[in-house]
């Protein structure tokens, strides 16, 4: 048994009542939380004591929207300046040489941006695995870092030969995913709490995958009790293909293939009209809101407010770092907030003429990064600092030059309306991911190294 005791923090543990404490700290007991709250009524002894004075603690992000492959090919010439559909035509060549040594060196670049940017969950979306790459690439990499690690057995069978965007040689027969599903559903997904890699199956869009494909994953997902999630209405694009290939909107084709209910959660969701809203509410379907990477590739702004004034729930995603080039999960927390404050503005929102709606505040936007991330990925075991929830938190020093002056008079929003930075603490099931502003799990500049010359290697046979 191990026990970590941390004290003299200001926590913001983001409890149903939002307790926050000048004064608080944590005690730990083998990865789980035993007691939260002021320092003066926990354990004075552990087997390790970190004391964070001049310090914000936090829950750990979740991040339920990624593709850590795409940190290869981020700032991509040809694909800086597209939309979606083209930045993928653009892409998808070069993906199509990516080796099962990429998705690992890929993944730990992936998942240790997250981690200094104080996320200690992420879900990742892998929907190629050309020239033998494995998922177990990539859930080898997140054990390595010590993230807590949704993995998504992502799939493309729908090629440009029969009417689908990409390419046919970066598809996969569907008997082929679908018995590689079940083997890792049976090999790694671990449903307990406080686990660190579960399996999610993820067809990879309406216009990459079969109507079989889907109702057939949906299938084995709920046999195997597991979550399902795609991209859905990212585009006005995406909406007109699944008009003319199926009939239907986006929404209404994901009900016809029996893609509705609280084990499904989508990424994007920006096209929606009300009555598409009423359908993931009533159906209890979640949402990832990537407002970096809609804004990356002029898709749109999803309508967050009316999703949660629905009771949606919606976590957000940095996704993938090709249509973000980054994967600060703390800052897509503030894109968030600034985002929904743009829209509301495009709309016509005055406080004079309607005072019951309100700017979304900085806790609000964190809220989204912690609480609703874990109730989009069905965890009940994160998201907020309480008795046993895993311990998983990030912790910022307030007394650096970019938080002066800000800290000061509100610690928590200054995380969020302040330029975002690395934070200076990680910790994953009371492990060290990160300490004193530095990577513990891997070599930092090692990685950056196998990284630029994987990058360079796929884009020289251009």
């Amino acid at each position: 048994m191990s026990t970590l005791l941390v004290k003299n923090a200001y926590i913001a543990t983001m409890d149903d009542h939002q307790t926050e404490f000048s004064d608080g700290g944590l005690f730990v007991r083998d990865g789980f939380i035993e007691q939260v709250g002021r320092v003066a009524n926990l354990p004075h002894e552990a087997d390790e004591v970190l004391d964070l004075s001049g310090h914000v603690l936090l829950p750990g992000l979740v991040n339920t929207h990624h593709h850590f492959y795409q940190t290869l090919t981020r700032n991509i010439p040809a694909a800086q300046d597209a939309n979606l559909f083209n930045w993928l035509k653009t892409l998808y060549p070069i993906w199509a040489r990516l080796q099962p040594d990429d998705i690992f060196t890929s993944a730990q670049t992936a998942l240790a941006e997250l981690a200094l940017a104080g996320c200690t969950t992420a879900s990742d979306h892998l929907y190629l695995f050309p020239n033998g790459s494995k998922l177990d690439d990539e859930i080898e990499a997140g054990l390595s870092l010590g993230v807590r690690l949704h993995a998504s057995r992502g799939s493309m069978s729908l090629g440009e030969s029969q009417g689908g965007l990409p390419p046919d040689s970066v598809t996969d027969k569907e008997d082929i995913i679908l018995a590689d599903s079940q083997r890792l559903l049976e090999r790694y997904h671990d449903p307990r709490p406080g686990s660190m890699t579960q399996i999610v199956l993820a067809p990879c869009s309406p216009f990459s995958v079969t109507g079989d494909l889907m109702r057939e994953s949906a299938k084995l997902a709920r046999q195997y009790g597991v979550h399902l999630h795609t991209h859905l209405a990212e585009t006005e694009d995406e909406e007109q293909f699944c008009i003319e290939k199926f009939g239907y909107r986006p929404v209404g084709y994901m009900e016809s293939v029996d893609w509705v209910g609280s084990d499904v959660w989508f990424a994007h969701s920006v096209y929606v009209n009300a009555a598409e809203i009423g359908v993931f509410a009533k159906h209890n379907c979640g949402v990832a809101h990537c407002p970096t990477s809609n804004m990356r590739l002029a898709s749109g702004i999803a309508p967050i407010r009316e999703y949660l004034a629905a009771g949606v729930n919606v976590g957000l995603g940095v996704d993938g770092s090709a249509s973000n080039d980054g994967s600060h999960l703390l800052a897509e927390v503030r894109q968030a907030m600034l985002l929904s404050r743009l829209r509301e503005g495009i709309t016509g929102f005055s406080l004079s003429n309607d005072p019951s709606r309100k700017l979304m505040t900085a806790r609000q936007a964190l809220w989204l990064g912690m609480r609703g991330g874990a109730a989009v990925l069905g965890r009940t075991d994160i998201g907020s600092l309480e008795p046993g929830k895993c311990a998983d938190f990030f912790a910022v020093n307030l007394n650096t030059l970019d938080l002066a002056g800000g800290a000061v008079h509100d610690p928590v929003a200054a995380v969020v309306f302040c330029q975002p930075r690395r934070v200076d603490y990680t910790v994953v099931g009371g492990k060290f991911v990160v300490k004193e502003g530095q990577l513990v799990t891997v070599d930092e500049r090692k990685l950056a190294e196998r990284q630029n010359k994987a990058a360079r290697r796929l884009v020289a046979q251009e």
